[in-house]
């Protein structure tokens, strides 16, 4: 219950999300009750102060760290008051720590060493003569009669009482969490990262640029840091820190042995100094090449889903009737007809290129589909024989007169879908080379509805996918996934189950359940009818039902993204108001009528807004199909040539520009613009269509092309 929430967590998480007390308390009780984040966005607007999905995912984040972070600091104050360790000061620091590395700074003193040079130490009772030294109050000949009385059956001698004494201050500089956050913070501003020839390098490879350099911790891009490090794990290259060691060293002589010192501090400063040099730098070496790790992989993991995300709102072609047709040479052209609503309908294959180029019995099966379906597009895969295939259909379309237009769509992960288990399920009688044709249709009619069909890691966007956290780019896409499916919204009546299970509330096993319930009443003609599905209880309908459309239902209401919940209201205001009026509502008039109508201003809001344009896709806001006009061959390419292309895949530096090649042309991002950019997705986005691209190189060898906007 909110009520039971320790106020610790309410007081992190409202500094760190800049919500109210009131709104953080909201957000977790409907979490609790089960409402997912896009049901909250769209529906609990007043409780949440209008967040989005994507400020409850990142309150979602933040509330995660956050519990993880007072549930260990609470294991770690049980600990140190069973061992004794507590007092107030610990106590105080501990309960304002921020985050979980700084938290385990302080614990670390109290944990069990590891180095054998600090437990012998101790074990041989040598601990009182190091806090001794490190008072720093006495001369050397004085420690060294002092030294005398600490001598054993293990410690034989003054020197060895001293040095055992010198590793436990070693130790103590090392585990001191303010020396720590010093030498911590030094290394991420002024460190380097030397790179290095590997033991498997090859000076002709793709890390051949790499090798025999120095780069500033704090500037490196992270698509380097990744490709650096998957040398380093392919042993072609070989990395370490380096900081200037002295400069660390004047910094503890400054800040850490008083000027008030007796000629002990020599004694305590190379404490501090081996304490430096064999504990805490190769300690915070490591954790800095980490930190670099962890950075490039989110920061990676936030590109795949900035790409996922554009790809997926590309806008759909609607009304139309599509033949998909799959490129190839030898195994020739797989043909797949889809109608307005995605159905199948027919399919075949013809040799419209080399080796067999039957021109004439192409030409005639692909006029005779055109006839019999009254096709209106026709979506080319841009793999092999793509450009030949293009040029087959510009000369079918001249020579024919005919009225129609055909665009080249990506098919990366088109093979993926063809072998799937659910491609199995949705065409069991058809070859796996006819459902990619049929999935290229599909990814010009509704590119959402048939991408999410696909694992995203198989969409060719972003980069080194191998290399970044996978739980986190699998979360990461699979919730940018679900927030864009419901702010789009679902046809009910012609949905995949794939499709339906990313809807708020349904699992894939309620999908299936609404499909069979489908295929059974033939359509459904209420969202009421919902709730005669196996398995689908009141809950599930209550966060489904909103991201959910019936084209041609029995109520126009159906067809919006208004709640059920919100029926009452709305018929109320279309009492009160007509359509045109509705209309013409302002802004001004907004809380008035909200008053009226007993709802909220912001209810009221989204009401009109749906009521304006029923059955509205979001997605029509952002890019169109590109159809295409020109064919172009690598060799025909000369630099100056202008080129028009799609952005198919956006990276830290650069984009990768289809331009009907094989081979997508490079876009690099000192190209993209006449002004200083940080990065290209403050300019492009995938699948935008890019007009007036300038060729800036051509490689024949190895078969690359290089693109400028400027």
């Amino acid at each position: 219950m909110t009520s039971d929430l320790p106020k610790d967590l309410i007081l992190l998480l409202k500094e760190r999300t800049k919500l109210s007390s009131k709104s953080i308390q909201n957000i977790i009780t409907l979490l609790d009750e089960g409402c997912t984040i896009p049901f909250i966005a769209r529906y609990r607007k007043d409780a949440t102060e209008n967040a989005t999905d994507e400020d409850l995912r990142a309150f979602e984040e933040v509330f995660n760290y956050s519990q993880k972070l007072l549930k260990r600091k609470d294991e770690i104050l049980n600990l140190l008051e069973e061992k004794n360790f507590l007092n107030p000061k610990i106590k105080t620091s501990i309960q304002e720590v921020k985050t979980l590395q700084a938290l385990e700074d302080i614990y670390a003193p109290f944990k069990d060493k590891k180095s054998s040079r600090t437990s012998n130490a101790i074990e041989n009772g040598l601990e009182p003569l190091a806090n001794i030294i490190q008072s720093l109050k006495y001369t050397n000949e004085e420690i060294n009669q002092k030294a005398k009385q600490f001598q054993n059956k293990n410690i034989k001698s003054i020197d060895e009482a001293i040095q055992g004494a010198k590793d436990i201050i070693a130790q103590r500089y090392a585990d001191d969490f303010k020396s720590k956050e010093i030498v911590r913070n030094l290394i991420a501003n002024w460190g380097e990262i030397q790179i290095k020839e590997g033991k498997e390098f090859d000076k002709n490879g793709v890390y051949s640029n790499f090798a025999e350099k120095k780069e500033k911790i704090k500037y490196i891009k992270s698509h380097r840091t990744l490709a650096i490090l998957r040398a380093v794990n392919e042993k072609e290259l070989s990395i370490k820190i380096d900081i200037d060691e002295k400069h660390l060293l004047e910094n503890i002589k400054k800040y850490k042995i008083p000027s008030w010192a007796s000629s002990s501090k020599d004694i305590v400063f190379e404490s501090y100094k081996d304490g430096l040099k064999r504990l805490l730098l190769p300690s915070l070496k490591r954790e800095a090449i980490n930190t670099l790790k962890e950075k490039a992989s989110a920061d990676a993991i936030e590109l795949f889903g900035k790409n996922l995300k554009e790809l997926l709102q590309t806008a759909p072609l609607v009304n139309q009737v599509i033949l998909g047709m799959d490129p190839g040479f030898v195994s020739g052209c797989k043909l797949a007809v889809i109608d307005e609503n995605g159905i199948y309908l027919d399919s075949t294959v013809i040799y419209c290129t080399k080796p067999r180029e039957d021109i004439k019995t192409s030409s005639k099966v692909v006029l005779n589909l055109i006839k019999k379906y009254n096709i209106t597009s026709i979506a080319i895969g841009n793999g092999t024989a793509s450009r030949e295939t293009a040029q087959f259909i510009t000369n079918l379309i001249s020579e024919n007169n005919l009225d129609l237009n055909y665009a080249i769509v990506s098919e990366i992960g088109a093979s993926v879908y063809s072998a799937s288990k659910i491609a199995a399920q949705e065409y069991p009688n058809l070859d796996v080379t006819i459902r990619g044709a049929i999935s290229i249709a599909g990814r010009l009619r509704d590119p959402m509805a048939t991408l999410v069909k696909i694992d995203p890691k198989a969409l060719g966007i972003g980069q080194y996918q191998h290399d970044v956290n996978q739980k986190e780019l699998a979360s990461k896409l699979e919730n940018t996934t679900v927030d864009l499916v419901n702010k789009v919204g679902v046809d009910l009546n012609s949905a995949s189950y794939k499709l339906l299970s990313f809807i708020s509330g349904i699992s894939e096993k309620l999908a299936i359940n609404i499909i069979e319930h489908r295929d059974n009443i033939k359509k459904f003609n209420s969202k009421n009818e919902l709730l005669k599905v196996k398995g689908l209880g009141a809950k599930a309908y209550e966060q489904a039902v909103g991201f959910l459309r019936i084209k041609d239902g029995k109520s126009i209401l159906d067809n919006t993204a208004i709640h059920p919940e919100d029926y009452e209201t709305t018929k109320n205001l279309q009492k009160k108001y007509t359509i045109e009026e509705i209309q013409n509502i302002q802004i001004s008039q907004i809380e008035q009528i909200a008053k009226e109508l007993n709802t909220t201003p912001l209810k009221l809001t989204d009401i009109i807004e749906e009521l304006k344009k029923p059955g509205y896709d979001v997605r029509n806001e952002f890019n169109q199909v590109k159809f295409s006009s020109d064919i172009t061959k690598l060799e025909d390419l000369k630099e100056g040539y202008i080129l028009s292309g799609i952005v198919r895949n956006i990276t830290d530096f650069g984009a990768f520009v289809d331009i009907g090649l094989k081979n997508d042309a490079l876009l690099h991002i000192s190209q993209i613009s006449a002004k200083r950019i940080s990065h290209p997705s403050e300019i492009l986005s995938i699948n935008q269509n890019l007009e007036n691209i300038k060729v800036v190189s051509v490689d024949l060898e190895k078969q690359r092309v290089g693109l400028s906007l400027k």
